[in-house]
Parts: structure tokens; sequence; C-alpha cells
């Protein structure tokens, strides 16, 4: 189930909680992608706080909202960039993103499957898509006080997996958030310090949230399922022990 927009909103640009995670999350993003001059940048779910860096270098930023959610203006004082859409059908030509970033998009989605065949659609060859989703064994997961305790956290293993079977291979993953989702002055205080150690940490268990940055297989493999093609299809009264009809004969001639 989505969050409703006015909450991640509060949470993100009004709480000083909500501030520290988006710099944070921001930073790392900034970090795997320096230099996206010229590109085409795409965010779904709510990924506003993530793409404001790019809108000075970026050909295009689009920010997608799904309709459960809502959508908000955005960038404030500036033309607006956002679009609220489908969450299996995307306002987007099929290969025009070089760049996609989905926050709080996958996990809260009640047809996961849908977003990442989306994802794999609107994704240009060469492009790279960027996942955030709650950390399964980190703390952030563990209380509904922000945004990362709804929906369905996960465990690396189950991203990764996850993504492959939809043609997203993984490239690069990481974990962020060290800190604890409180908004104590005293954990706010040492906030930068538990960041900058958790980098040293060579585990995701601590960490709030995963990033896995992910490249578009080409083409995309085929899943068991309702995508399979029939080879025998069954006839209209197949199986019911009625003699189907057949097509008359050709009437005499006058």
């Amino acid at each position: 189930m989505h969050l409703d927009v006015h909450d991640l909103r509060k949470f993100y640009y009004r709480s000083r909680l909500g501030r520290a995670a988006q710099k944070v999350v921001r930073d790392q993003l900034v970090e795997l992608w320096p230099k996206v001059r010229g590109d085409t940048i795409v965010g779904y779910g709510f990924a506003n706080p993530l793409l404001r860096p790019f809108l000075k270098d970026a050909r295009r930023v689009t920010a997608l909202m799904p309709g459960p959610q809502g959508v908000m203006a955005w960038p404030d004082r500036k033309p607006n960039v956002s679009v609220l859409c489908e969450e299996m059908l995307w306002p987007v030509q099929t290969g025009q993103v070089d760049r996609l970033v989905l926050l709080h998009g996958l996990e809260t989605s009640e047809n996961p499957s849908a977003v990442l065949d989306e994802c794999w659609r609107v994704l240009a060859p060469q492009g790279h898509a960027v996942f955030i989703v709650p950390n399964r064994a980190g703390l952030w997961s563990r209380t509904d006080a922000t945004p990362f305790g709804f929906g369905r956290p996960y465990s690396l293993s189950q991203l990764e997996a996850q993504l492959r079977r939809h043609g997203l291979i993984p490239q690069r993953t990481m974990s962020t958030l060290y800190q604890p989702p409180s908004s104590r002055p005293a954990w706010r205080k040492f906030a930068p310090l538990m960041e900058r150690a958790g980098r040293h940490i060579p585990v995701f268990a601590t960490g709030g949230v995963l990033i896995v940055e992910a490249t578009k297989q080409v083409p995309q493999p085929r899943r068991p399922g309702l995508g399979e093609a029939v080879r025998r299809p069954l006839r209209a009264l197949e199986g019911l022990g009625v003699a189907e009809p057949k097509p008359a004969g050709r009437l005499p001639q006058p």
C-alpha cells in the first residue's frame, strides 16, 4: 500500500529526521552518478528529494508518482516536472531513460512485477537504474515512524533475485542510513559520525536501506506463466463431452 504524498512530503521536508535521511541517501546517489549532463532522468515513487541535484545538468528530469500515492507540484518556484501516473503504464517512451531511480515505489506496490517490467521498458539499452528499498535487517524497517517502515522490506539477495527475473542486472550494491530512526537530539548529534563509521562495516545488516544499481539486459528474459505461448489452444467445447460443431459443406449449385 502506497503512503499518502502529504505524509511523505511532511517527513522529508518538514522533519529533522526526514531531512537527515534525505541528505544521506541523496549524497549516495550523487556519488553513484557524478556526471549526468545531457541525460534523461526519471524518478518513480517519491524520488523528488533525490532529484534536485540533477536539475541543472540533466537534459530532462521527470518525477513519476503513482496514482494511489498522489502527486504534488515539484520543484518549488520552478516549472513543474511531477506527473501522476498508473503503476503499470508510465507516460514515458520505450528505451528513452538514461537514469532511473525508485524510492518508495517498489516495496509499497501491490504489483512489483509490473513496476519492474515498466522499469525495463523505459530504460535505454545503456541506461542505469537505482532501487532504494528498506533493509529487512535494519532498524528503519522495524518502526512505522518513517516511510521505510511501510511496505515489504527486502534482503539483498531477495532484491537482486527479483531484479534479475525482470532483466535488470545488479552492478553495484550498498547500504546506508546507519543512524537510528530517532528524532532525539542526542542521536541527531551523533548521526554524521555513525554514517561515516557505517561505511566501514563490510555487512548490510546495519544499514536502514539497501541501494542496488542495475543495468538493462537485452533481450528481456522470458518468465514462466501467462507469457508462455500455448502450443495447442483449447477448442470451444473440448472436455465437455459434446461434439464440436463442424463447418457446413458447400451449398449445392442451383
